[in-house]
């Protein structure tokens, strides 16, 4: 027997998959910030988390005060930085 039963797995990998295929506007950022993402052909929560830090930063008119911005929107929908789990500050 599994220890998580399959309906509950399955729930959860069908909300994760949800989660992945929203767009960056779905999550909350500033309009600024997905025309920025958009440009760099980032468009799903999935391709915002396959970029790093350094990527993100390397776009035009893309900062430390917006990668805050999108930190904070991934937090929203359930998506942590390493050793920032919910609770964490």
């Amino acid at each position: 027997m599994t220890r998580i039963p399959i309906n509950r797995a399955y729930e959860h990998s069908q909300d994760m998959k949800e989660k992945l295929e929203m767009s960056t506007a779905e999550i909350g950022l500033a309009v600024r910030t997905t025309n920025c993402l958009e440009e760099r052909g980032v468009f799903t929560v999935d391709d915002l988390l396959n970029c790093t830090s350094k990527d993100l930063l390397s776009i035009s008119n893309f900062g430390d005060k917006t990668l805050e911005e999108v930190y904070h929107a991934l937090e929203n929908i359930g998506f942590y930085r390493p050793g920032r789990g919910p609770g964490k500050t």
